[in-house]
């Protein structure tokens, strides 16, 4: 609607000078204006019209205003209808408001008043219809269309996702970090029929176990310390949507129980409050570590491992799927050319050969790192392999050896860096991957182990 005289009206009432009235006023101020007698003519002018907001005399012979609203809705159910009706049917017109009808106007109608509802009415339909190119927009940006690759597994995994979309049951995604596990949650969001709905994410490994239940089910005000005033939680927040419970198995044991209390009962009480409040939430969980494995280890419910394990989702590594390189650098390359300020963009053959070469072992997150770094690095217009080569010095521990072809500033960077994640890893491995652990030997809190970890692409090595 960017043309200011794509504004149409249509206005259905049995008495000719009411209509007229009506249209002299309404084109006075641009709006486009059509009328008709009665409920069957207007149905009959609305393919062709178009209306964005329909001016509907309530009483009216053979067909009355509710009935003719209620039509039209079929037809086309982001029109606005207002209702216009004498004095004595007030009543009837506001118990219409409820069912949507947008507003009402009595008769006589002061002009002021009807077109600042119309105006009004007509704004409400552009909020809607710009709100529907929004949702529209989100679905294309995040749903099926965001999970890349030709190969025969990515084409299953797609193949998946899908069926698992026209479900509402819970899923447990598993892969390893950096595959894109919150990008499937959000392609089954956008494909379902929740799509309308929130799509909340919750890092679970980055909550702080002291303040968790309050984070996933909100607090009283009141309820502790700094509580100041009610706050609702993020189940409370996905309502009618989908929750992503990212790094599901980082969750302490007390948190596994107050969820597995959801899951099974599909209500919750806020902190410090006694009313239980319902939310209808999909719950889809992902983890990068095997959770039978924890199992068995006692770090994990097995009660609520079946209950997440309803439906799974395994999305595989790069490694196993390395022909879908080229179009994932390829398409990282048009994602990020505006960001980095490179207009056009390619990338050569001998470059592709590095990336192909390389282990992955942060898997899509760390290529398209690796895409972003050769961009702002590269000398012309494409990726050579010349570009690549930090891939190199990160796979191999002999290259930390100062060889003078990079500057002496730089060479220290990438040393602190392969020092720091060599650190972790260490920290880690002699915590049993335990990340809690692990963040007490270094002395850093979780959120920031957590976040150094996705900065390196650490994850779990498999026994396998």
């Amino acid at each position: 609607m960017n043309n200011p005289i794509d504004k149409r009206v249509l206005i259905v009432d049995d008495e000719e000078r009411i209509r007229n009235i009506l249209a002299a006023i309404l084109k006075d101020e641009n709006y486009e204006v059509a009328t008709a007698n009665d409920g069957t003519e207007a149905l009959n002018k609305m393919a062709d019209f178009m209306p964005h907001v329909a001016i509907v005399d309530l009483q009216m012979p053979r067909m009355n205003g509710l009935e003719t609203i209620s039509q039209m809705m079929q037809i086309d159910s982001h029109i606005v209808p207002i209702i216009l009706t004498a004095h004595g049917t007030i009543q009837s017109a506001v118990r219409a408001t409820k069912h949507g009808v947008y507003d009402y106007l009595t008769k006589p109608f002061d002009n002021e008043q009807m077109l600042l509802v119309v105006k009004r009415a007509l704004e409400h339909y552009q909020l809607a219809a710009e709100i529907t190119e929004l949702r529209k927009e989100l679905s294309k940006r995040h749903g099926l269309d965001s999970i890349v690759g030709n190969s025969l597994m990515m084409q299953k995994v797609r193949e998946e996702i899908k069926r698992i979309a026209e479900t509402d049951a819970v899923i447990l995604i598993e892969g390893e970090s950096g595959t894109g596990k919150e990008l499937a949650a959000h392609a089954i969001h956008y494909e379902s029929a929740r799509k309308n709905g929130p799509m909340v994410i919750v890092d679970c490994g980055s909550i702080p176990m002291s303040i968790i239940e309050s984070e996933f089910f909100g607090h009283e005000k009141g309820a502790f310390t700094d509580a100041r005033e009610q706050r609702i939680g993020k189940f409370e927040e996905a309502d009618t949507g989908t929750i992503f419970l990212d790094e599901i198995s980082e969750l302490a044991m007390d948190a596994q129980t107050k969820l597995l209390r959801f899951l099974q009962e599909k209500e919750f009480a806020r902190v410090g409050g006694g009313n239980a409040v319902k939310v209808d939430v999909r719950v889809i969980a992902a983890t990068n570590r095997n959770l039978e494995d924890l199992l068995k280890a006692g770090r994990f419910r097995e009660d609520l491992y079946y209950r997440l394990n309803v439906l799974r989702l395994r999305i595989p590594s790069l490694r196993e799927h390395k022909e879908d390189i080229p179009l994932y650098a390829a398409h990282f390359i048009e994602k990020h050319k505006q960001t980095v300020n490179r207009g056009e963009c390619e990338i050569s053959s001998d470059a592709i050969q590095v990336l192909m070469s390389h282990d992955w072992g942060g898997n899509v997150r760390e290529l398209e790192n690796a895409i972003q770094r050769a961009m702002l690095s590269m000398s012309g217009r494409r990726i050579e392999a010349a570009d690549l080569m930090f891939l190199a010095r990160q796979s191999s521990s002999n290259s930390k050896q100062y060889d003078g072809e990079e500057s002496l500033e730089s060479y220290i960077k990438s040393l602190v860096e392969y020092t720091e994640r060599e650190i972790i890893i260490k920290a880690l491995e002699e915590s049993k991957w335990s990340r809690t652990e692990a963040a007490k030997k270094l002395k850093l809190d979780r959120r920031t182990l957590f976040n150094k970890m996705r900065q390196y692409c650490i994850e779990e090595k498999s026994e396998n």
